[in-house]
């Protein structure tokens, strides 16, 4: 049998192993705002007696110090974070990855647990992903955690996905009524939108608390899981390429914790991703992880949309309470939307646009993000507090919302996100109504936090609604911060108020609007279905037991919902099935879009008079070209593609 190979990953912070040299009594973290943070996770809790939950929960058994483990495979490499409990001075800083082979256990690799954070990395290449191998991590003599490293599920027609964020710390206890519910579901990749942590300057032992509260479902399955504004200590976060912010808030931009803590954040919480294409840090070498992801043969673009995004204060003019808040109605949005302003600042778009021509291994495209590029929320906290725009979301700036809407819809992915609290399915508008992506916000797992409604002030559908909706208030509307969008479903909470949600959070009649989201990608049929189940559904129940307005089901090339003009004439291949086209505007350059096309014909359609460049091939579109096309109002003539 041939040994495993194995190469450790990304180079590591200095100050990771055993502390780097730290004693017991240093603080990991530096400057006055590192003062106490971690702190139930520190080297020197064991010489300190803590009454509080988060001091307690994570000294635990020492068989037990092995809280969970998380991985991803994509291009022949794996990748596996192992969560510790805090260690104790006497105890080894090493853990070791074995893989059952032929019956046979094998240590794979080892690698040391790293300080502050407690976590350790593993990544393995050439890896096999077309056979399921059970692993497990071993700390010491006792303690073990074992899981099932899944195949790559290219053979499954229906790719499942489901999709949750917001697990707030104002409910303690375990998260059994949804896992139970997942592992029946059983999805073939978890996708945790942000908010893991609401402990701001506790994360690792926050972490370890959702780790274990969901480790049952997490182990024997990909996993993505993503950092928000909580997860970093911030209420709300506008990264601005890693500046330093100048208060908690965070509205002027940048981070207010320290470097070490964030990156402490990213390394727990992202390390095992695939590796990132443009890994450069920013400022304060604060580590950066937006990459792709593809499992069963759809393709998921993994965006940081925090890390870039420009802060508001001083930058715009103040309309509200907050330099976030606008409440001002009436107000000119090009006040707001100002050149230089960023969203997801060039490097992501850079990697969109790169992402989206290349089809290698897909089938399918989505896009996976903190938060939704619109403002479908009116009521915050309460129903008596309406806002009319908060800058928190993606669909401010808006420039950079149109531009990254415009990026997803020439791959035609739909857009897969959390943070805002309220379920949502929207379709994004751009120039027009309609002619965007879908979006889906999954509910927040806890919504007694604080609760959001979608409430029209004139409690009037929209143009053009839903026929046959359940919910009555759908169709196209403008954001408060005049984006065009259309809304399709929303789950309001039932009550009025925070203080009615907490008291109500563990009664399972109660609908508060929380839960997660299903996502099935049908890639025979090209159709994706958006499903939402409340936190105390029962599945025996079917779809009714489902939110209502879902499920919601529609085709991928629904994606990209401009209106077609015309069509450039039939491409006949031979050689190859399922190619990949590409169709370019020639008067500006303008990529329309590329796609994987179904079987060996294909009629490419365009939005207006011209002429147009189509570009094909088998994974991208680099194998044949034709320019000077116009389109075929009768449609009848063919070209006919080879290619080898």
């Amino acid at each position: 049998m041939k040994p495993i190979q194995f190469i450790l990953g990304h180079v590591l912070p200095v100050c990771a192993v055993l502390g780097g040299g730290l004693s017991a009594a240093e603080p990991p973290f530096a400057g006055p705002r590192g003062v106490g943070l971690d702190a139930a996770c520190a080297l020197d809790i064991w010489d300190k007696e803590k009454k509080d939950f988060l001091s307690q929960f994570v000294k635990v058994p020492r068989d037990q110090v092995i809280g969970f483990a998380l991985y991803t495979h994509d291009s022949g490499v794996l990748k596996m974070s192992a969560q510790l409990f805090p260690l104790k001075p006497d105890e080894p800083r090493e853990v070791r990855l074995e893989l059952k082979r032929d019956g046979q256990w094998q240590e794979a690799a080892r690698a040391q647990v790293l300080y502050p954070g407690w976590s350790a990395h593993f990544r393995l290449s050439p890896w096999d992903a077309s056979r399921d191998v059970a692993y497990r991590v071993r700390h010491g003599e006792k303690a073990v955690f074992e899981g099932l490293i899944r195949k790559d599920p290219v053979d499954k027609e229906v790719i499942v996905v489901a999709s949750l964020s917001c697990d707030s710390n104002a409910d303690r206890g375990d998260r059994r009524e949804f896992v139970e519910k997942l592992l029946k579901q059983d999805p073939d990749l978890l996708f945790f939108a942000g908010d893991q942590s609401y402990d701001h300057k506790e994360h690792t032992a926050a972490w370890l608390l959702w780790g274990t509260r969901f480790r049952e479902v997490l182990k024997d399955r990909p996993v993505v899981t993503i950092p928000d504004d909580h997860d970093v200590g911030q209420g709300n976060v506008w990264g601005e390429g890693g500046i330093v912010a100048d208060s908690s808030a965070g509205d002027s931009g940048g981070y207010f914790y320290p470097a070490e803590y964030v990156n402490m954040v990213n390394r727990c919480q992202m390390w095992h991703l695939s590796d990132p294409p443009d890994p450069a840090p920013m400022a304060q070498n604060i580590s950066v992880h937006f990459t792709r992801l593809r499992v069963g043969e759809i393709d998921f673009a993994i965006l940081e949309d925090r890390k870039f995004k420009s802060g508001p204060k001083g930058k715009i003019p103040q309309m509200g309470p907050r330099p976030d808040h606008i409440r001002e109605a009436g107000y000119d949005p090009r006040k707001i939307d100002l050149p230089g302003l960023q969203l997801l600042g060039q490097r992501q778009m850079a990697f969109l646009a790169a992402w989206g021509q290349d089809w290698t291994g897909a089938r399918m495209k989505a896009a996976l993000s903190q938060t939704a590029f619109c403002g479908a929320v009116h009521l915050h906290g309460s129903k008596s507090n309406r806002l009319l725009a908060d800058l928190d979301c993606n669909g401010w700036p808006q420039t950079g919302r149109n531009q990254a809407l415009a990026a997803l819809r020439r791959a035609l992915a739909c857009h897969l996100c959390g943070d805002q609290h309220l379920t949502v399915i929207v379709k994004h508008g751009v120039e027009n109504f309609r002619d965007g992506p879908y979006g889906f916000t999954n509910p927040a797992i806890i919504n007694s936090y604080y609760g959001r409604w979608w409430w029209p002030e004139d409690e009037k559908p929209g143009a053009n609604p839903l026929p046959n909706s359940p919910l009555p208030w759908t169709g196209d509307y403008l954001d408060g911060l005049y984006n065009k969008i259309t809304m399709i479903a929303y789950a309001n909470p039932q009550f009025d108020n925070i203080k009615m949600m907490k008291e109500h959070q563990r009664n399972p009649k109660a609908l508060l609007g929380d839960g997660y989201g299903l996502i099935r990608f049908h890639k025979r049929t090209r159709q994706i279905t958006f499903e939402c189940w409340p936190r105390y559904a029962d599945l025996a129940q079917g779809d009714r037991a489902q939110y209502p307005g879902w499920p919601f089901t529609f085709k991928m090339e629904d994606n990209d919902g401009r209106k077609v003009t015309g069509y450039l004439p039939e491409l006949q291949f031979s050689g190859v099935t399922d190619p990949v086209v590409q169709v370019i505007q020639e008067s500006n350059g303008e990529i329309l879009y590329t796609q994987r096309i179904q079987g060996d014909r294909f009629q490419p359609r365009v939005f207006g008079p011209g002429a147009y460049t189509v570009k094909a091939g088998r994974d991208k579109p680099d194998g044949w070209s034709a320019a000077g096309l116009q389109p075929d109002a009768a449609k009848t003539t063919t070209l006919k593609v080879s290619l080898k």
